[in-house]
């Protein structure tokens, strides 16, 4: 660094309590605060309380097993402005044990214009080891810091109580006290650089920059001197290998791949800094996935790293005892695990590979050690948004030479550096982990309609980086073998349209549970949209749905009837068994949520076997260059082809869509129909009379007689009785009973009353009230529809392994989802 560097802070001198013994003219530049106003009185009248030191004896306190801190702090000038500093405080110690602070305030506002300024020069700055030394006005050392010793090789005990000429004899000595004199009597800082020789010093010889503060006591006038003195030996070679390090950084982050990244980080570092390399991820950032790790961590076990990147100066890296991918081990007793819990960078100048040591815990790694001739490591957090990342490891075996407190500075600074670009990769991973599983868990994994229908699917989001949109398709099975087939879209994509698209798709399934027709199902929806909207509107965090399509079919494997009815979506393509295809007139109705009142229409068909039935979003058939009339032809055209499997239809109509990039979200839901055969209807018509459930009984148990379901005879003459008697009860007309074998037995009464039945708990004294309770125990699921003639009330069994019925086309199949 500059030597003029170590001027821009203005110094004020603290007492064990907090309270300020000594100040410097540039305190009172930066604060406008003179020694009269401040000498004596506690430094919080200017420094601004934080949450973690309330006050300035809570702040010394908090530093004082630290030999010092470095922080930033608001500091209240005396017209009022608030200033934002890089504030350093260090512990000076006195010949009779006492303890004072020195506290240097840098404007960080001042220094961001300075042009020699910038993050790499600031951070060297805060962390870069400094000797303080407090002299009295006869220039006899009275407070002085640890770290001085270590820059020029005094002792504290040759230092104290006596002058620079005292302390070490010699030309230098003579030079640095003319300049003390100087400052006491102007009041002016002075720089001085020279060169202090070490002999126990492996450097042997070092060049330190020394400041000198005139202090000030309450009258304003000197009571001492101060000097701080920095190493500046590597100072231009620091600034080199920075300079270097800042331009090969703009090659980090190159992609939103966190393994990529990490290879790209090891690649920077060798050979400049170091001979070997290995960055280490915490298991969690390369999948996306498990909460992160915060920076202090305590309890709990050790994170689990993964080797993400790797470099040496050596081909095929032979030094890594892992690949990349692999999982690394740590044991507790390694400096790494020390790491991982701090946050805290570890310098180890001098590998000592005897035994003895934490190297013996992990053989991998010391075999490597001694193998390849390790001698000096450090190892740095990978940490951003106060998340633990992972650890840089960088180890020198060819360069004798042992790392340095200012490599160590330089590691920092390239890893601090990767790891904006790694938590920038890792949070797109997070989203798009996150993204993908919404999806997975708002769309069917597996369609299942029973054995009425055969179906596949397919699904195009627009937004392919993270795979989610606003489409939806369902196939919900109903009761009677009946089964519901959905498609919807909802106006827009990304996440916000997958989350309203899923509050959707859980109201259809609800309405549909309810055995609603298609269009009263439609109206339901439309309500619920629009009350939805309405809340979403006053609720900040939340994306009002803007507007939203559906359709909506039912069909009927006994019947062969299909009923369906549309909320502003186009029509469903049907194809018969000869591959003519149709799009019937479908009442389009209004998109849900629009809120014009209209009542859905729907219409009714009947489809021959085998008929297939297509469900899609306009994303389908439409484009900017393609409207949507033309689209509905070139899919009609595809699916006209009743020989090929659905898979294979699915494949060929979004193969062609144009350009194969959707510029909407499209959906595609293929349903094959298949028919009930007669032989596993029953139906019978009964007499409104109370010899009815006497009857229904018998005919239900010759029934299942024929069918070889004797097994299920005395539960469902049970269900049959349950649910005549009350048909008897409700209504006033015939009463149709009928039994349906398919995956499940069926049971069904019709009647002309639009009561809808509730179960309820019958007390001790009713006589009545608990036939329905019976019937609940007895099936697997039961529940009502209500008709145009009345209600249907029905209850599912499940059926004997390898007798359920047959459809009309037996050859095997099941729903896939795309």
């Amino acid at each position: 660094m500059d030597t003029c560097e170590i001027t821009d802070s203005a110094a004020a001198m603290l007492d064990e309590n907090g309270t300020v013994v000594g100040w410097t003219q540039a305190a009172e530049n930066l604060v406008g605060y003179s020694p009269q106003d401040i000498v004596g009185r506690s430094a919080a009248l200017v420094v601004q309380p934080s949450q973690e030191a309330p006050n300035m004896t809570a702040y010394v306190e908090r530093c004082r097993d630290r030999e010092g801190c470095t922080d930033t702090a608001e500091v209240r000038n005396r017209d009022g402005r608030i200033l934002n500093i890089s504030r350093r405080i260090s512990m000076l110690r006195g010949d009779d044990g006492s303890v004072r602070w020195l506290v240097s305030l840098t404007d960080i506002g001042r220094l961001t214009k300075d042009v020699r300024s910038g993050p790499i020069r600031d951070s060297l700055l805060a962390r870069a080891s400094i000797g303080i030394v407090v002299r009295d006005r006869d220039l006899r050392c009275r407070w002085v810091n640890d770290t001085m010793e270590h820059l020029d090789g005094i002792s504290r005990e040759r230092r104290l109580g006596r002058g620079p000429i005292d302390a070490q004899p010699g030309f230098e000595a003579e030079v640095v006290e003319a300049l003390m004199q100087e400052v006491l009597q102007s009041d002016t800082t002075r720089v001085h650089e020279y060169r202090a020789w070490l002999p126990a010093s492996p450097r042997r010889e070092r060049v330190l920059a020394v400041s000198f503060f005139c202090l000030k006591n309450a009258d304003g006038q000197p009571s001492g001197l101060c000097t701080i003195s920095v190493d500046v030996s590597e100072s231009r070679q620091a600034r080199e290998r920075l300079a270097i390090l800042s331009e090969a950084s703009t090659r980090l982050g190159s992609t939103l791949d966190v393994m990529q990244t990490s290879q790209e980080l090891a690649d920077l570092a060798v050979p400049l800094l170091a001979d070997y390399v290995a960055v280490d991820l915490e298991q969690s950032v390369p999948f996306g996935e498990g909460p992160p790790v915060r920076v202090g961590w305590r309890g709990g076990p050790l994170p689990q790293l993964r080797r993400a990147g790797i470099a040496s100066v050596r081909r095929g890296v032979p030094e890594s005892p892992w690949l990349r991918g692999d999982a690394v081990p740590l044991t507790g007793a390694s400096p790494f695990a020390h790491l991982l819990r701090t946050g805290k960078a570890h310098l180890e100048p001098h590998l000592d590979p005897a035994p003895g040591g934490w190297i013996d815990d992990e053989p991998a790694r010391a075999q490597k050690i001694h193998q390849y001739g390790m001698h000096s490591l450090m190892a740095v957090p990978i940490c951003a948004r106060d998340t633990l990342l992972g650890m840089a490891l960088f180890v020198r075996t060819k360069d004798p030479v042992p790392f340095q407190e200012s490599d160590l500075l330089l590691a920092e600074e390239l890893v601090s550096r990767a790891a904006l670009s790694l938590d920038n990769a890792r949070q797109y991973a997070r989203q798009h982990t996150a993204a993908l599983a919404l999806q997975r868990k708002l769309l069917p994994r597996a369609l299942w309609g029973g054995l009425a229908v055969e179906t596949a699917s397919r699904y195009l989001p627009a937004d392919m980086e993270h795979g989610v949109g606003g489409d939806w398709f369902d196939v919900i099975p109903l009761s009677g073998a009946r089964v519901a087939l959905v498609v919807g879209d909802v106006v827009g994509h990304g996440i916000n349209a997958a989350a309203s698209m899923g509050r959707l798709r859980t109201a259809v399934r609800t309405l549909a549970d309810m055995e609603l027709p298609p269009a009263e199902l439609l109206a339901h929806l439309d309500d619920t949209v629009q009350r939805l909207a309405n809340e979403d509107t006053d609720t900040a965090d939340q994306t009002p749905i803007e507007g939203a399509t559906c359709l909506y079919t039912v069909y009927d494997p006994v019947t062969r009837r299909c009923t369906m009815a549309a909320a502003g979506h186009p029509p469903p393509a049907t194809v018969d068994p000869h591959g003519r295809v149709t799009f019937p007139d479908l009442p389009p109705g209004a998109p849900l949520g629009v809120g014009l009142g209209d009542p859905f229409e729907s219409i009714d068909m009947e489809l021959a076997d085998g008929s297939l039935l297509a469900l899609y979003t306009d994303g389908l058939v439409e484009t900017r260059d393609q409207d949507i009339e033309e689209g509905m032809r070139r899919l009609g055209a595809v699916l006209a082809q009743p020989r090929r499997s659905l898979e294979e239809l699915c494949r060929l109509a979004t193969d062609s869509c144009p350009g194969h990039l959707p510029s909407d979200d499209a959906t595609l839901l293929l349903v094959r129909t298949r028919s009930l055969k007669p032989t596993y209807v029953a139906s019978w018509t009964l007499t409104n009379d109370q010899a009815a459930a006497r009857g229904a009984r018998d005919l239900v148990a010759r029934q299942l007689n024929q069918w070889g379901l004797e097994r299920l005879q005395d539960p469902t003459r049970l269900i049959v009785s349950e649910l005549v008697t009350n048909a008897v009860r409700h209504s006033t007309g015939a009463i149709g009973l009928r039994l349906i074998r398919h995956e499940l037995l069926t049971c069904e009464v019709f009647d002309n009353d639009a009561f809808s039945p509730h179960l309820r708990r019958a007390r001790t004294t009713d006589e009545n009230g608990r036939g329905l309770a019976l019937v609940a125990q007895l099936s697997r699921r039961w529940g009502y529809r209500l008709t145009l003639e009345g209600k249907v009330v029905w209850a599912e069994q499940a059926m004997p392994a390898g007798l359920s019925g047959r459809f009309a086309s037996d050859r095997p199949f099941q729903g896939r989802v795309g």
